[in-house]
This record gives structure tokens, sequence and C-alpha cells, in this order.
């Protein structure tokens, strides 16, 4: 099976698992599906690539020490994946907290596979994004097409309303004054999966985050987005760059490409 569509099946029985494992436990007590549900997930992949990808280095958000900034370990040398030529970027369970909510759909499955010889600088060669809930997977062997604007926008001539994908917990604090300026709406969602899915299937125009990620965080939604089409950048219009040492990765712009320059002035504007 080639990547794209082993990383589009990786997500899907994930998803599968999870939808299962909240019809099992219900959600009398969240603390525990979460818990669970981030258990089952990367118990799952992870055996999976163990089978298929055996070569294959692997970060993943639920692997032990994985949010470390990893400087000792890589002057000791003991973290493999940096001297891997291909690495899986997988977070098992993004938007937890959705997830154990009833009737929320708004969580995903990150699977994203980084090799060496990538052509482009993030690096990025395979990616999908499940989401279990609302019974789909976005992935790069299968990408869509690039996202008609919104009805809103398409309709409101040159003062077209921009949707901007929020953070329903943790929106950045510069992000209303920012959408004011460019006369945008905000639209609250959960994970950062739902969000940037959400700019690729053109239910919002951009998805900006500032308020500290990592890589697992973005890989899988980069990889489809940018298979697309769409910009995706840091807020300083830099490269987003994966499988670095340290795999923090606090923000990011993810948006159409008409709207990137408009966008990036207003955040070097507003993000100081």
């Amino acid at each position: 099976m080639i990547d794209g569509a082993f990383a589009r099946w990786l997500a899907a029985q994930a998803g599968q698992a999870l939808l299962g494992l909240r019809a099992e436990l219900g959600f009398g007590d969240p603390g525990a599906l979460k818990s669970a549900g981030d258990k089952v997930s990367h118990d799952l992949i992870r055996t999976e690539l163990a089978k298929w990808r055996p070569g294959d280095g692997v970060l993943s958000e639920e692997d032990e020490g994985s949010r470390l900034a990893w400087a000792a370990e890589v002057n000791a040398g003991a973290v493999p994946r940096l001297t891997a030529d291909r690495v899986w970027i997988i977070d098992p369970l993004d938007g937890t907290r959705e997830f154990a909510e009833e009737g929320r759909s708004d969580w995903a499955v990150h699977v994203a596979l980084w090799a060496r010889s990538a052509s482009a600088p993030h690096g990025l060669v395979a990616g999908a994004v499940g989401l279990p809930a609302q019974h789909r997977v976005l992935g790069t062997d299968h990408p869509p097409a690039y996202p008609p604007m919104t009805l809103e926008a398409a309709t409101s001539g040159g003062g077209r309303t921009i949707r901007l994908a929020a953070s329903r917990s943790r929106p950045p604090v510069f992000l209303t004054d920012l959408a004011e300026d460019v006369g945008a709406h905000l639209v609250p969602m959960g994970s950062a999966g739902a969000k940037i899915a959400a700019v690729v299937t053109g239910e919002v125009d951009a998805y900006i985050h500032a308020g500290g990620q990592y890589e697992w965080d973005s890989a899988a939604p980069v990889a489809v987005a940018t298979a697309t089409g769409l910009h995706a950048s840091r807020i300083d219009g830099s490269a987003l760059k994966y499988n670095e040492a340290d795999p923090r990765l606090p923000d990011l712009l993810v948006c159409r490409k008409d709207l990137a320059s408009r966008l990036l002035a207003a955040l070097q504007r507003h993000s100081g």
C-alpha cells in the first residue's frame, strides 16, 4: 500500500476504534473517556506502523517524553527519528475535549509522513486527517479540490467577509483585533485538525494559531492543505518545518492563497 493510502487507512482505522470507544464508555466520565481515547488510538496506530512500516521513525503526542525539547537527548544521540529517512508524525486524538463531549464532531486523528528526500520545505510527503464523527477522511492520496469561496464571501464583492477558524478555548489574544482589521468573522471550532479541514473544504477561509502547538498538531492537516493547493506557513511567513529536534511548532497560518499576503501583513501589525 502506498504511503498516502496507508495514512488514510490508518486514520480511518483509528477513527472507527474511537467511535466504538465513545459508544462503549459513554460521556459520564469525560476524563476517563479522554484517557482511553488517547491510549486506544495511539496503541492501534503504533501497532500497525510496527507491522507495516517497521523501518520508519515515529513521533507521537502520546510517546513518553514527546513534549521535551530534546536538547540533552540529541547530544546523547538518543533520538533515532532525527537520523531516520522517514518519520511518521501522529496525533492519535486531536481535540480530546471535543471527543469527550456528546454530540461534538470537531475532533480528529492525524497521520503524516515526513521524508528526508522531500522537495517541499516542510518535508511532508503523505498525510491524512480522519474526522470520524463526520464520517470522512481527508488525505493526500486523493486531495480535495481547491476550496470554493464561502457563499458569504462570494456574494459580498470587494468587501468580502473572511471567515477565520478560531479556537473555542485558546484563541490568540490578538485575533479579535486582527479580524476587525481585515473585516473577518471568527468561527469557533475545536481541534486544529478540524479547523484546518474546514479551510480545506471551504467552510472557512483561514486558520491562524499562535498559542503554542507541537508538530503533531499540524503535520497531517498541513500535508493535506498544501496538497490541496492552500497556503501554509508560520505567522511570519517563514516555512513550516517538521521532524525538528524540538517538536514545538507554536504558530501557523493556513489559508486560501489569494488571502495569504493580506493576512500575513495583518499578522505583522497585530502579533508582535
